[in-house]
């Protein structure tokens, strides 16, 4: 029973997340150093210490991130009220924590640097959140979406990879390259699913990063003007092999098991959602884009004191992993996979010590005009002009 309330809980989170676009490094996956990425953002002050606990949090989130089963242990050890409210789409999450009348939010990497540039999200004191230590996944730790002007602005919940999945009973040879979903002699043309989405431009610019070098694409979340339009080139020919488009995630679920695609872009949550072992997935040679969500805290918080105390709650190995396993991903704290059986499987099978596996995953960042590559000589493309460049990719 427990079970079957979990998968329809984390049905709810994908259905959400896939709505929102996440989050990108300037190389993937690594650990950051130094001062991070540099972009224009406001210097706003860094708490210093904890005070008195204000009674309640305010949270926006993806669904599946903050539940009764563990925020009511949480509000009887603080006396903080976990008050939530789920947003549909990173838009909405902005617009909210925007208002004033939220502390806290899960947020996406199409929304972070949005947030920290706007001055809507102030720097973390990390010595305030003992529990983001050293079981942390390394992977995981100061990437462009949470690392900027040398000061940390989130706390990562888990990560996963957009993987390529397909049909082994179709796809007999396990695919090690995605040219099977971008190109136009591609033996599986009118049987690709893509994702339907802006942030979506990145997957293209990844495989030109390994297929067209002479167009120095060094980040596929940092594009000149050439470099987009090249991206939006390939996206176009691909159009015509594609069967669909996802951003429902059961709807993705069902192209697959309903044999209208047979190989394309996926999460491994998904997979595991069609409840078939002929459908695998695989992180090919040129890597993969994907995916790590943050709590961020807002600049205008009304109850700092409680949004530290929920940030080190969730970011405890109970807490997090229960997150990551009713979502559906690999948890940030690495030592939940130690606590039991059921842990560990969970862990094996999201690969959340494997940095390895991670090693050539590109979360989804948000292009910003600062070259996140580190040119200077150009200004680089925006989320604003990748949503217009996206509509022109289906007709």
């Amino acid at each position: 029973m427990r079970k079957k309330i979990l998968t329809v809980s984390a049905m709810a989170a994908v259905a959400a997340l896939a709505f929102s676009g996440c989050s990108s490094t300037e190389e993937p996956a690594s650990g950051g150093g130094g001062d991070g990425v540099k972009i224009d953002a406001p210097d706003l002050p860094i708490q210093e210490k904890l005070g008195d606990y204000e009674g309640e949090v305010n949270i926006v989130a993806w669904a599946g991130y903050v539940e009764d089963a563990w925020t009511e242990k949480f509000t009887a050890d603080t006396g903080c009220v976990v008050n939530r409210r789920v947003a549909g789409t990173s838009d909405e999450m902005v617009q909210l924590v925007r208002t004033g009348d939220y502390d806290l939010l899960s947020a996406s990497g199409d929304a972070s640097l949005r947030l920290i540039a706007g001055g809507d999200v102030q720097p973390l004191n990390l010595d305030l959140i003992p529990n983001f230590g050293d079981d942390i996944a390394e992977g995981i730790k100061q990437q462009t979406y949470d690392w900027i002007n040398g000061k940390t602005y989130g706390i990562p919940l888990g990560r996963g990879a957009n993987i390529l999945q397909y049909d082994s009973s179709v796809v007999t040879e396990t695919p090690t390259s995605w040219d099977i979903t971008w190109e136009t002699d591609s033996p599986y043309a009118g049987k690709v699913i893509a994702y339907d989405a802006p942030i979506y431009i990145a997957d293209a610019a990844l495989y030109l990063m390994a297929h067209e070098p002479d167009l120095g694409i060094k980040n596929p979340y940092a594009l000149d003007e050439d470099q987009l339009a090249a991206a939006i080139d390939l996206l176009k020919k691909q159009n015509g092999i594609v069967s669909e488009y996802w951003s429902d995630a059961s709807a993705q679920i069902t192209s697959f098991t309903g044999g209208t695609s047979v190989v394309g872009t996926s999460w491994e949550v998904l997979r595991k959602f069609t409840e078939d072992d002929k459908f695998k997935g695989v992180v090919p040679e040129e890597g993969a884009t994907g995916w790590a969500d943050a709590w961020m805290m807002a600049a205008k918080s009304k109850n700092p004191n409680c949004a530290y105390a929920w940030m080190d709650y969730a970011s405890s190995p109970e807490v997090d992993g229960a997150i990551a396993m009713n979502f559906g991903m690999a948890p940030a704290n690495t030592a939940f996979c130690d606590l039991n059986d059921g842990a560990k499987a969970h862990c094996d099978d999201y690969h959340a010590k494997d940095e390895a596996y991670f090693k050539n995953v590109w979360f989804w960042t948000t292009p910003v005009e600062t070259c996140l590559d580190g040119r200077t000589d150009v200004t680089c493309t925006n989320f604003q002009q990748w949503t217009d460049a996206w509509l022109t990719v289906k007709g």
